[in-house]
């Protein structure tokens, strides 16, 4: 019976050292979906400072959409609408 120690060491699986924290793991796969790794800092800031539930709403649109060419630009556009809608309720 081998350790757990040991299967980890010969798949050899190392964490990626970007993600200290849990909302900068959030943002860096943020990035990946949407095709935008140059602009990892800006997902980094939204998954720490935005509602995680608004986020996942504008991915899952994004992830829908068949013919969305700039994945980034339909997102951030999606989250302006959400975000919008969540003000003029918050202040009903």
């Amino acid at each position: 019976m081998n350790s757990i120690k040991d299967i980890l060491n010969k798949k050899e699986l190392k964490g990626d050292f970007r993600n200290k924290y849990e909302f900068q793991a959030y943002g860096n796969r943020l990035a990946e979906e949407m095709g935008e790794p140059q602009r990892r800092s800006l997902y980094i800031r939204l998954a720490k400072t935005v509602d995680r539930n608004l986020l996942e709403v504008a991915r899952e649109y994004v992830m829908r959409s068949e013919n969305a060419t700039t994945k980034g630009k339909l997102f951030m556009w999606k989250l302006a609408q959400l975000r919008k809608g969540k003000e003029t309720t918050d202040t009903l």
